[in-house]
């Protein structure tokens, strides 16, 4: 989970800004998808931001999203729905 919605960032991954792009988000969102580039692997995050990417105009991102979502409980889903509903109401 991201950092930025409970306070627990992880040390070397920054965390996106209200005026991040699309393409910012989607990067991001890849980088938690495969766990690489010092973020931890985690779905719940990287799911999140390829909602807020795709939101931002990225098509990527949609892709990307629902690909990620087959792999994911429902649970989970609704979770990254919902950080990124609380992410948006931050900015």
């Amino acid at each position: 989970m991201l950092a930025s919605i409970e306070g627990e960032a992880p040390a070397t991954m920054p965390l996106p800004g209200p005026d991040s792009s699309g393409d910012e988000l989607f990067r991001m969102g890849l980088l938690y998808s495969t766990g690489q580039g010092g973020a931890p692997l985690d779905y719940v995050s990287a799911h999140m931001l390829f909602n807020l990417a795709a939101m931002r105009g990225s098509l990527e991102a949609k892709v990307y999203r629902k690909e990620l979502s087959a792999e994911m409980d429902p649970a989970e889903v609704a979770d990254a729905q919902r950080q990124a509903r609380q992410w948006l109401a931050q900015g």
